[in-house]
């Protein structure tokens, strides 16, 4: 009978539900400790990227290196997760990230973009500690803003590509972010944080607490 029980468990959807949330937990873990490495080991901000491949492969690592970019990310993503078409709020995201590294490109000049991206991880990050669903098309715009900053600061590092590199990475940091960000909205969406009245995980709330402060960390290292 357990195991009928057992059988009956492992092939309800709830249980491949909690397997990709383990998943994409153990993977989003894996990036937060490539960052912290590259932190620590002091990976240099300016790449030179002679061709294609250079192009592509920096796109894909750039917004894991960072440490404020990715945990913005993460935030985004887990707060996506709330809404039906959460989704479009974390396209909203990726296309504006794009939009930034075109704007710092043409050199447009956005000031205090790493100390806007620190301030708008710790908003996000104040949200997924309150009961209470934010507003979608706040949430939209907000994301939208993080993208553009979160986008031009990137930009900085690939500064003298040419178009082919150029196009290469913006393809792989938009792998990239939108990996990171749908992944964080499957483990938010696998949590319950899209229920209808819902309990606030208190996972979700350490993971609030933990991002938060890395915001604010990130945020007294740019006004010094």
């Amino acid at each position: 009978m357990f195991k009928t029980k057992l059988s009956e468990f492992r092939a309800s959807p709830e249980f491949y539900t909690s397997k990709l949330a383990d998943r994409h937990i153990g993977a989003i873990a894996a990036l937060i400790l490539i960052s912290l490495l590259s932190s620590l080991s002091g990976t240099p901000l300016n790449h030179t990227i002679a061709n294609c491949w250079e192009g592509f492969v920096w796109g894909l690592a750039d917004p894991v290196i960072g440490l404020d970019c990715l945990v913005g990310i993460i935030a985004i993503g887990l707060l996506s997760s709330m809404f039906v078409r959460g989704a479009a709020i974390a396209g909203c995201f990726v296309l504006a990230a794009i939009l930034g590294i075109v704007i710092h490109l043409f050199q447009q000049n956005f000031p205090g973009a790493e100390m806007a991206i620190a301030i708008s991880t710790i908003i996000f990050s104040t949200m997924l500690m309150m009961p209470n669903q934010p507003n979608f098309v706040v949430l939209a715009l907000m994301g939208i803003s993080a993208g553009l900053f979160q986008g031009y600061t990137v930009a900085e590092s690939i500064i003298g590509a040419g178009t082919i590199p150029l196009i290469a990475y913006i393809v792989g940091m938009t792998l990239t972010l939108f990996a990171v960000a749908m992944s964080a909205r499957q483990i938010g969406t696998a949590m319950g944080m899209g229920e209808i009245n819902r309990t606030l995980p208190w996972k979700i709330t350490i993971a609030g607490f933990a991002l938060c402060a890395i915001g604010i960390v990130f945020l007294s290292n740019s006004t010094i």
